[in-house]
C-alpha cells in the first residue's frame, strides 16, 4: 500500500509541476512575473500575482465605506522617523519639504505639501487591512498618484513606482496599482492635517493592498522599468523580510 501511496504522490507532484512551469510561461508572456519570483516560494508569487492580475482586471475597487463606519481607533505602528532632517521638517511645518519625482520621467520634479494640496482632491473611506493587526477603516484625503504621475509624464516603457520614505521602509508596486483611482498621495486623515504618528506629511494610500505597501513619511519617489537594483531585487522591505512583494487584498 505504501508504495502505491508513494507512486501516486510522485505522479500527482510531477502534474503539479508541469502545471506550476506552464502556468508561469503563461505569466511570462504577459509581463506578470513579480520580482520576488525567485526562491522556495517563487512559484506560489508568481502565480498568486499573475492569477490576480488576468482573472481580475484592473479596475476592480476596493470597498468603500460610510462615516459611520469609521474606526474610533486609530492604531499607530511605530513612531516617526528619528532623524535630524525629519525632525526639522516637522518642525518648520514641511514648508521646506519636498516630494521629488523622478526616474523614467520626462519632467522630473519636486513637490511641496502647498502644490499638492492644489491639485484635485480625492477623499475615500476604505479599510486598511494588515497581517499583524494594525486594521482600521479612516476616510483619507489627498491627491490621486495617477494625476502626479501624468505631470511628470512617465516613459510608457515603465512597470513600476518605488516609494521611500524618511526611515528604511520603502516599498513598491506595478503601474496598474499605480494609476488605479483608489491609489493616492495622502495628506488628509479623518477631515484633518494627516498627524506624525501616520505619516506626515505624506504617505501613500493603496487601497487594494494590505497596509504595508501604504508607505508613511515619503520621501521620494521613483519611476522605473526593474527593481532589481533596488535593495535585494524583490521589490520593497517587506519582501526582503519573507513577505509578499504582491500583497492585494
Amino acid at each position: 500500500m505504501s508504495r502505491i501511496i508513494s507512486r501516486r504522490t510522485m505522479i500527482a507532484c510531477g502534474i503539479t509541476a508541469v502545471a506550476g512551469a506552464a502556468a508561469v510561461r503563461v505569466a511570462g508572456r504577459y509581463g506578470l512575473i513579480p520580482p520576488d519570483s525567485g526562491g522556495l516560494y517563487g512559484i506560489g508569487e508568481t502565480l498568486t500575482y499573475a492569477s490576480q492580475r488576468l482573472l481580475i482586471g484592473k479596475h476592480a475597487l476596493a470597498r468603500e465605506f460610510s462615516r459611520g463606519d469609521i474606526s474610533n481607533v486609530i492604531p499607530v505602528n511605530g513612531p516617526p522617523p528619528e532623524t535630524e532632517a525629519y525632525d526639522r521638517l516637522l518642525v518648520g511645518g514641511f514648508a521646506d519639504w519636498r516630494l521629488r519625482v523622478d526616474g523614467m520621467v520626462a519632467r522630473p520634479a519636486a513637490f511641496s505639501l502647498a502644490e499638492l494640496k492644489k491639485y484635485p482632491a480625492h477623499t475615500q473611506i476604505t479599510h486598511q487591512a494588515c497581517e499583524e493587526g494594525w486594521s482600521f477603516i479612516a476616510e483619507w484625503t489627498g491627491v490621486r498618484l495617477s494625476y502626479v504621475l501624468d505631470l511628470v509624464q512617465v516613459d510608457p516603457r515603465a512597470r513600476y513606482v518605488v516609494f521611500f520614505p524618511f526611515d528604511n521602509f520603502w516599498e513598491s508596486i506595478d503601474m496598474i496599482d499605480a494609476l488605479h483611482p483608489q491609489t493616492f498621495i495622502a495628506y488628509g486623515l479623518n477631515g484633518r492635517e494627516l498627524p506624525p504618528e501616520h505619516g506626515a506629511p505624506v504617505r501613500v494610500r493603496v487601497a487594494r493592498q494590505l497596509g504595508y505597501k501604504n508607505v508613511k513619511y515619503l520621501s521620494r519617489v521613483i519611476v522605473t522599468d526593474t527593481l532589481e537594483h533596488f535593495g535585494k531585487g524583490v521589490g520593497g522591505i517587506a519582501a526582503e523580510y519573507g513577505y509578499s512583494w504582491w500583497a492585494g487584498i
